[in-house]
C-alpha cells in the first residue's frame, strides 16, 4: 500500500505554500527600502519620540526660513538703495556718536531715524480701487487716431485717496491722475496712443506708485496686465490685380503645349501613348487617320513681392517706410484677389555671426492682416542682403512665378536693377518699384523689365492702373 506524503494530506497547504508566504512577508518588509525622503535623510530608519522631535524641529526651521525669505524679498522690493543706506547708517551714527561723544553724529543718526519712520508712514494704508485698461482696436494703421480707456472703480464702502497711475505706452510712461472716488464710484480716463510709427506697442500694465518725498521707500501696485497694440504700415486700396498693369503683364498666353488642359490649340496625328479620350472622331472619320486634340498649357498666376531691407538700398527712413507701404498694398491686394502670392524680405545677419546669412525671410500671406502684422516689425539694416542677392535667391526659387515685384529705394542704380531683373527666368515679368518721396513719378523700360518710380503712396494706384501718363 502506497503511503501519502504528509504535504499532500487533506487540509495541508500545497508544496511550497509556507515558503511562499514567508517570501511575501520578506518582500513587504523590503518594499520602499530604496526610497529616500526628507525624514530618512534626517533620522534614517529610527522611530520614537526623539526622532519625531528632530523632524518637527527641522520642519519648523524650514518654515521660518521660507517666511523670512519672503519677508526679505518683500522688503527689498520696497526699500530703495538710499533707504538701505539710511537704515544701516543711522544706527551706526547713533552708536558712534554716543560712544565718542560726537553730537554731529548723534544729530545725523536721529535725522536718519526720523526720515525712516516718516517714510514707513507712507506705506500705511491700502489702495482699494479696481482698474481696467480697455485698448483700442488691436490693429491700427500709421497716423490713425487710437485711444485707450482706463476704467477705474471703487468697490469699497468708503472714499479712496487720490493717486497717480503710471501707464506704459511703448517706451513712454503716461501719468494719469485719479482723484479720490466715493463709495462704489467710477471714473473713466482716455489715453491717446501715439501711432506716428508702425510697430508693436506695449500698453500697461497700469501701476500706482506710493513713495515718500525723499525716496527711501517705493511700493508699486499693479492693477492690469500688459496689452499689445500693432500699428500697421499705411496702405492704399489699389485696383484689382485682374486689371490694369498686372493684367497686361500676366495676359500673355503661354506657348507651352500639353496633351491635356483647357485652352484648345490644334489637332495632330495620334502617336502611341496619347490618351484615347482626346481623339477627335469627326476629324478621324474625315481623314481616315486618328487625330487627337492638343492644348495650350494654362498656368495659375503666381506673384512674388521682394522687399530689400538693406540700408544701402534706401536714401532715408522715409523711402523705406514708403517701400514697406507699397509692399503691404501690393500683397494685400493680391491676397484679396485670391492670387498665389509670396512676400519675402532679405534676411538680416546677426551682429556677431561668423558668416553672412544668405537667405530670404518669407512673410505670412494667409490673410492681409497677417501680412501687415509681419510688415509692422520689418526694419532696414546695414547687415541685410541687398536687392541683387534678394533677386538671385528669389530667382532660384521662381518655379511657377509669373510676375516679380522688386521694391527698392532711390539709391539703387539702373545697372543694379538690370542685374537684379536678369536673375529671373525670361518667362517672369519683372517690375521694379523705386520709392523716392518727392520725386516725379514715371515709368520707363530698361531692357526687358519695367521700372516704376513712386513719389507717394497715392501714386501707386495710378501706376497699377497701367496709365501711361501720370
Amino acid at each position: 500500500m502506497t503511503s501519502i506524503p504528509p504535504s499532500m494530506s487533506s487540509g495541508t497547504a500545497p508544496p511550497g505554500g509556507s515558503d511562499h508566504r514567508a517570501r511575501r512577508a520578506i518582500d513587504e518588509t523590503t518594499i520602499g527600502s530604496t526610497v529616500t525622503t526628507a525624514r530618512t535623510r534626517i533620522v534614517g530608519e529610527r522611530t520614537g519620540w526623539l526622532a519625531d522631535a528632530i523632524v518637527a524641529a527641522v520642519r519648523l526651521g524650514r518654515g521660518l526660513r521660507a517666511a523670512l525669505a519672503r519677508g526679505l524679498s518683500t522688503v527689498s522690493g520696497v526699500v530703495t538703495p538710499l533707504g538701505w543706506t539710511i537704515a544701516a547708517g543711522a544706527p551706526l551714527a547713533l552708536l558712534a556718536g554716543y560712544a565718542w561723544g560726537w553730537s554731529e553724529l548723534i544729530v545725523l543718526g536721529a535725522l536718519g531715524a526720523t526720515l525712516a519712520v516718516v517714510a514707513a508712514l507712507y506705506l500705511i494704508g491700502r489702495t482699494r480701487i479696481v482698474a481696467e485698461l480697455v485698448p483700442p482696436a488691436s490693429r491700427v494703421a500709421v497716423g490713425d487716431p487710437a485711444t485707450a480707456m482706463l476704467h477705474v472703480r471703487n468697490p469699497a464702502g468708503r472714499r479712496t485717496f487720490s493717486l497717480v497711475a503710471d501707464v506704459p505706452v511703448g517706451s513712454e510712461i503716461v501719468p494719469v491722475s485719479i482723484p479720490g472716488l466715493p463709495a462704489k464710484g467710477e471714473l473713466d480716463r482716455e489715453l491717446t496712443i501715439p501711432t506716428a510709427r508702425r510697430g508693436r506697442l506695449a500698453l500697461g500694465p497700469v501701476r500706482s506708485v506710493r513713495a515718500d518725498p525723499v525716496g527711501l521707500v517705493r511700493r508699486e501696485l499693479q492693477f492690469t496686465d500688459a496689452l499689445e497694440l500693432i500699428v500697421h504700415p499705411r496702405t492704399i486700396d489699389i485696383p484689382s490685380t485682374s486689371s490694369g498693369l498686372l493684367r497686361d503683364l500676366d495676359g500673355q498666353p503661354t506657348r507651352d503645349l500639353t496633351p491635356a488642359d483647357i485652352a484648345f490649340h490644334a489637332l495632330r496625328e495620334y502617336v502611341p501613348g496619347d490618351d484615347r479620350r482626346h481623339i477627335h472622331w469627326k476629324s478621324t472619320a474625315k481623314t481616315g487617320t486618328y487625330m487627337v486634340r492638343q492644348f495650350e498649357e494654362t498656368r495659375r498666376s503666381h506673384l512674388i513681392v521682394a522687399l530689400s531691407v538693406a540700408s544701402i538700398d534706401f536714401g532715408s527712413d522715409a523711402e523705406f517706410e514708403l517701400a514697406v507701404s507699397v509692399t503691404g498694398s501690393l500683397g494685400s491686394r493680391a491676397i484679396r484677389d485670391g492670387r498665389d502670392v509670396s512676400v519675402v524680405v532679405s534676411a538680416v545677419t546677426p551682429e556677431f555671426a561668423k558668416r553672412a546669412v544668405v537667405a530670404l525671410r518669407p512673410l505670412a500671406t494667409l490673410t492681409p492682416t497677417r501680412l501687415l502684422d509681419d510688415l509692422a516689425v520689418v526694419e532696414h539694416s546695414p547687415a541685410a542682403l541687398g536687392i541683387l542677392d534678394v533677386a538671385r535667391l528669389a530667382g532660384d526659387d521662381a518655379r511657377g512665378v509669373s510676375i516679380a515685384f522688386l521694391v527698392v529705394g532711390s539709391t539703387v542704380t539702373a545697372s543694379r536693377l538690370r542685374s537684379a531683373a536678369s536673375a529671373f527666368p525670361p518667362s517672369v515679368a519683372v517690375v521694379a518699384l523705386q520709392c523716392d518721396p518727392g520725386a516725379i513719378p514715371g515709368r520707363r523700360r530698361l531692357g526687358g523689365f519695367t521700372v516704376l518710380t513712386i513719389g507717394s503712396l497715392s501714386e501707386l494706384r495710378r501706376a497699377m492702373r497701367g496709365e501711361e501718363t501720370w
